[in-house]
């Protein structure tokens, strides 16, 4: 996630830039580009000309989107209770979203520590794109408890630094609440997110993750989810454990 200037003084309210990206608060030139720069490079262009249209945008599949309906999947059962990935509404999650993302052990890792119109500016950079990433509330037993990005990781910058396949599908996760955190659920709740993957997107073969390799607790719980650590990888903000679930391997580990 891109570094914050993490200052309180009043700014501009997001509704008067005509972008995310005009807005003073907004920053790209961190790990959020391996999220949130939602025009494919040229590069990418060559590779799946026929996933993309002429404007450099990837075409919807027939009857569903880029990440195959995640609003539509539904809740799964955990050994924590009943889950449900719901995709971001910025009116009803904004101050709740905004409120994890300022906690100091989860800016630590996200850096996106700053005013709520910051947070709103990450939240509709993805929002307002072409569906390649989509942040979604995590909520347990009817609680919103946790903050997710499922993204389109053959399409997203992160490709450029590890052998892509088409249609692998990222995942970043940030448990809210310090209650939740330190006592497996994180583990838990990755597993269960990276089968909603799979049972949903039937052309993904892989589910993959970028943790920040000093984040210990992180790596463990996708290790403890069902991951193999795959290899380090220079990201332009971080050094990161590359994270792999196959879907052939979904019932061995």
């Amino acid at each position: 996630m891109p570094p914050v200037d993490a200052r309180t003084d009043a700014r501009t309210d997001l509704r008067t830039a005509t972008t995310p990206e005009s807005h003073p608060d907004f920053r790209a030139d961190g790990d959020s580009e391996d999220t949130l720069e939602l025009r494919l490079p040229d590069a990418f262009l060559a590779m799946y000309a026929d996933d993309v249209n002429a404007s450099g945008t990837v075409p919807a599949a027939p009857g569903g989107d880029l990440l195959d309906g995640i609003g539509d999947w539904g809740p799964i059962i955990t050994p924590a209770g009943s889950f449900h990935l719901l995709p971001v509404q910025i009116e009803r999650d904004l101050p709740l979203i905004g409120r994890w993302i300022n906690d100091p052990t989860v800016a630590t890792f996200w850096e996106l520590a700053g005013t709520e119109c910051l947070t709103e500016a990450h939240l509709r950079s993805q929002l307002d794109g072409d569906g390649r990433s989509v942040p979604c509330l995590g909520v347990l037993e009817g609680t919103p408890m946790s903050y997710w990005e499922i993204y389109r990781a053959d399409l997203d910058p992160l490709a450029r630094h590890y052998p892509a396949r088409a249609h692998d599908t990222g995942l970043h996760l940030l448990l809210g609440g310090v209650a939740d955190r330190g006592r497996g659920l994180g583990g838990v709740l990755l597993r269960a997110v990276a089968d909603l993957v799979l049972d949903n997107r039937p052309r993904c073969a892989r589910v993959v993750a970028e943790p920040d390799l000093r984040n210990t607790p992180s790596v463990s719980a996708f290790l403890n989810a069902g991951f193999r650590f795959g290899a380090e990888v220079d990201l332009p903000a971080k050094r990161a454990a590359l994270m792999i679930r196959d879907r052939g391997l979904r019932d061995a580990l």
